[in-house]
């Protein structure tokens, strides 16, 4: 699937890598399961990045309807199961 991952200029390059290390695991969730606890991780170093709901909703909308991946419904059934692989 051909898609871009929603950017902000005003990442720095680590930052970046590590929002697109998040959206990686949502893929991977959907695509072939995400393990649990890497995803979740992955989770809270984008909230540091981006700790605000309104630009993570809109990153995250972004994301899902250029991917047709939903973050928000990946984290959510992560964080509540104890499954050690999350498969959407």
């Amino acid at each position: 699937m051909e898609y871009q991952y929603p950017m902000n200029e005003d990442w720095t390059t680590e930052e970046a890598v590590d929002v697109i290390a998040f959206f990686q695991q949502v893929e991977n969730a959907y695509e072939k399961g995400a393990d649990r606890d890497r995803l979740l991780n992955a989770y809270r170093r984008f909230k540091e990045i981006v700790p605000g709901k309104a630009e993570e909703k809109k990153i995250c909308s972004q994301f899902e309807a250029d991917s047709t991946y939903s973050p928000y419904r990946t984290v959510k059934q992560a964080k509540q199961s104890d499954q050690a692989i999350i498969k959407m």
